[in-house]
């Protein structure tokens, strides 16, 4: 990762875009995001601010994050400020991860005002604040700082504002004496990232890299730092170690699997939205990823528990063959024995076995006695049969909710949250306004050969894709013997891309994730049947042919619609 003061120089220049829009609408979908649609020359864009502790940056961003239905009190503040505003200038803070957006508003009663929005990113510190520069005061902040939290700045509002302490480093795109020394003379990234501003280490590694291959350290200085200023030469992601590294130039010291994007927000959206979506989901459904998990647990000990009846029941032959030969021995078996030897006739060897009996009953008494435990273990293994049977279903239901909660959005959280409601097994949430039953809204895709492919990420939208959207001639996907999304090719004969792209759809859908070489069965949607009184998202299948994938997550990425 590398959102450092030179990454941030690049995306000042990119945000430049963003001057003389006008900020239409602004949302916080959770406690650590702001999200601000601004229409400007001509264009509408999402601007994405986080504070989160891993996630922290500010981009443009081309994905769709939901909102939710009240917006908290840091949210109704920026509103009041800023909704209708005019973004006048963005510039940073010297070289620190500090961008300013200057706005220019309206009050209650019309008069102009000037805001200013300081996006500080610095991990677990990061903040977002509303500044009124006139008076250098803090309006509102996304996290508050109390004194007794940091003795150097605090941050309430009310309060003034006081920058984060400097670092007492070079400025780097200063060409000062003591810049161009320092140029001259480092042999390590650390001598670097300790001396000159802005620096993250793996930019001093690239810068280092780059002095080793080359004969003007000036120059190749001056030309890596033009980059940064003019938005970022590549835009690269290098996949390295399993690692993900990021910058907006090439980087060439890393060997690995590189990617390009055409913008910085593009290339931002790819490093952090699955991480920020998934950290998104755990702050909404955590308590339900437990509850489903304290389900699953109990079952999988129902199961055990059955499996140790199971075998004690199937001791109900040794009762009907302990009945049997004392029966047929009754004559010779004396009251008051606690057990008896004798002749198993079923036995091809003629071995004996030893029966134990109550010395308080006859043979006959005691035949009897286990003629009974056997019905009673004939009962019994019935019953546990079907329990066994019943309970295997709802574990195997389970583990599709968790991975389908693992793998969910907020909305499909939602969804799945109903589908519990409804099926009996959560306790509907206490709400004033009663809310209607929503419409499943599976996931699309666009195959490379422009066919349209459907995808439920919850039982709710399974259903709703193979049963309402789907036509009998459509295609019908789902991993084989494994939980997983239901996913229709809306095509009466797809083309092979369509079919291996759907598949790796299916595959990437499904708790095989993670897995290479998963099998992917497919039919046509009429031999796709659901049995009377199944769960929601279970149907058996038929005449189905399997193909084996490897989920590609960049294939998904090109395939979203």
């Amino acid at each position: 990762m590398a959102f450092d003061g030179l990454f941030t120089i690049s995306m000042k220049t990119e945000l430049q875009q963003l001057i003389t829009g006008r900020i239409s609408k602004i949302h916080q979908p959770n406690a650590q995001e702001i999200l601000m649609q601004i229409r400007a020359q001509g264009k509408n864009y999402k601007l994405l601010f986080s504070v989160h502790p891993s996630y922290s940056r500010v981009q443009i961003t081309h994905e769709t994050i939901d909102n939710p239905a009240q917006p908290p009190l840091f949210c109704m503040v920026l509103r009041k400020h800023l909704e209708g505003g005019i973004i006048t200038s963005i510039r940073q803070h010297e070289t620190d991860r500090i961008l300013i957006f200057e706005i220019q508003s309206k009050n209650e009663i019309g008069d102009d005002i000037t805001r200013e929005v300081h996006m500080e990113i610095m991990g677990r510190h990061s903040n977002l604040l509303l500044i009124d520069p006139t008076r250098n005061l803090i309006l509102e902040s996304i996290k508050h700082l109390s004194p007794s939290m940091n003795s150097y700045r605090t941050i309430l509002p009310g309060q003034p504002y006081i920058a984060p302490p400097a670092q007492n480093k070079l400025h780097p795109l200063e060409y000062s004496k003591e810049l161009l020394d320092v140029i001259h003379s480092v042999n390590e990234s650390k001598e670097i990232v300790d001396q000159i501003s802005g620096f993250s280490p793996l930019h001093a590694k690239e810068l280092l890299y780059r002095f080793n291959n080359g004969t003007d350290r000036t120059e190749i200085y001056k030309a890596y730092m033009s980059e940064f200023e003019q938005g970022g030469s590549a835009k690269q992601i290098v996949e390295y170690n399993g690692k993900s590294f990021y910058s907006p130039n090439t980087l060439s010291h890393l060997d690995g699997d590189k990617f390009n994007e055409e913008t910085l927000g593009n290339l931002l959206d790819r490093v952090y939205f699955a991480k920020a979506e998934r950290d998104r989901v755990k702050q909404q459904a955590g308590d339900l990823e437990r509850w489903l998990q304290n389900e699953l647990n109990k079952l999988k000990l129902k199961m055990k528990k059955l499996q140790k009846d199971f075998e004690q029941a199937e001791k109900l032959d040794t009762f009907q063959l302990y009945g049997e030969l004392l029966m047929a021995n009754a004559y010779a078996i004396e009251k008051g024995l606690k057990e008896v030897e004798l002749v198993n006739y079923y036995d091809e060897n003629g071995k004996t076995v030893t029966i134990p009996l109550d010395n308080r009953k006859t043979a006959t008494q005691n035949a009897q006695s286990y003629y009974n435990r056997y019905t009673k273990a004939k009962t019994a293994l019935l019953k546990i049969e079907q329990q066994f049977e019943i309970t295997k279903e709802d574990i195997a239901y389970f583990e599709l909710l968790l991975q389908q909660v693992m793998q969910a959005s907020p909305t499909d959280i939602e969804e799945i949250r109903e589908e519990l409601m409804e099926q009996g097994l959560l306790k509907a949430r206490a709400s004033k306004k009663k809310k209607k039953p929503m419409k499943p809204t599976p996931e699309k895709f666009i195959a490379s050969d422009g066919t349209e492919i459907s995808v439920g990420k919850n039982n709710k939208q399974n259903d709703f894709v193979t049963f309402k959207l789907a036509k009998k001639t459509d295609t019908w996907l789902h991993t084989k013997d494994i939980p997983g999304s239901h996913v229709v090719i809306h095509s009466e004969n797809p083309s092979e891309t369509a079919l291996l792209e759907a598949a790796n759809l299916a595959a990437y859908f499904s708790k095989a994730r993670e897995s290479s070489s998963v099998p992917v069965d497919y039919t046509v949607i009429k031999q796709v049947k659901k049995p009377s009184g199944a769960k929601p998202g279970f149907v058996i299948y038929f005449e189905q042919t399997t193909l084996f994938v490897t989920p590609d997550e960049e294939k998904i990425r090109h395939m979203k619609k």
